[in-house]
């Protein structure tokens, strides 16, 4: 038997589609069979050029614009989306606002709210919004992007790692409160992958890093939106609530 990755017949939204990794997802769900819906806030330019890639190989595909810390503008997203693409049952929460590496005592505060806005409330909108859609076909997925620094915990990270750990936390109460509607509610986690801002500049190699990754490499954006096609797919069916890194096992949930 040959298993493979079918989003055949699935509509999926992705936020922060305009981004680094937000585009390599979107890509590969597409690939995969999925129609897409790229979301973006400020990058129109860059969510309709991949709109047009998209479309050019084949896939249904749509841009959206929305404020995901809005839940006003998340639902008005959900309503665009299912005008031109139908419900959606796969949601990846991937958007986040840039974040400023400062020690405690020197971080704003308004870091610490924008980065519960973007990662909590951002994904308390996108279920409100798409999961009710969901439970009426009886079948979802949502799957949020998480990161190794809510379990590094290191210096500089406050801001980022709280708001992390924040979306922890909701998405390990979600998986209870949504499975019996056949919902899968499941984290991604990646390491300091490489992207396409980095091969352009050069700089996908970091020795000091990758001296501490078992693999002894970065991971990739496919490396990740791999992991997220695999959550989307009928082959995790059965997984809900982990938080799964894509690190080369610099981090390691224990037991």
């Amino acid at each position: 038997m040959t298993l493979g990755i079918d989003l055949t017949d699935r509509v999926a939204v992705v936020t922060g589609a305009s981004g680094e990794l937000g585009r390599v997802i979107a890509r590969t769900l597409g690939s995969a069979g999925a129609a897409v819906a790229l979301h973006y806030f400020r990058g129109e330019e860059r969510a309709a050029a991949l709109l047009a890639e998209l479309q050019a190989s084949g896939v249904r595909a749509m841009t959206v614009q929305a404020d995901v810390t809005s839940m006003a503008s998340v639902e008005a997203m959900r309503d665009t989306v299912a005008a031109e693409l139908g419900t959606a049952d796969i949601i990846v929460d991937n958007a986040v606002i840039q974040y400023r590496w400062l020690p405690v005592l020197e971080q704003p505060i308004g870091d610490f709210e924008s980065q519960f806005a973007s990662c909590v409330l951002q994904s308390v909108h996108m279920v409100k919004a798409f999961v009710p859609g969901m439970i009426a076909l009886g079948r979802g997925r949502v799957i949020g992007i998480n990161t190794e620094c809510a379990m590094q915990c290191f210096e500089t990270q406050a801001a980022y790692a709280a708001g992390k750990r924040g979306m922890d936390g909701l998405f390990r109460v979600l998986a209870r409160e949504l499975g019996t509607s056949g919902i899968t509610v499941n984290q991604v986690a990646p390491g300091w992958m490489v992207s396409d801002r980095h091969r352009t500049e050069g700089t996908e190699r970091q020795p000091e890093y990758e001296a501490e990754v078992p693999l002894r490499r970065r991971g990739s954006d496919q490396d990740v939106a791999n992991a997220v096609a695999f959550l989307a797919s009928e082959l995790a069916g059965f997984i809900t609530g982990a938080f799964i890194p894509v690190c080369g096992g610099n981090v390691m949930p224990a037991i």
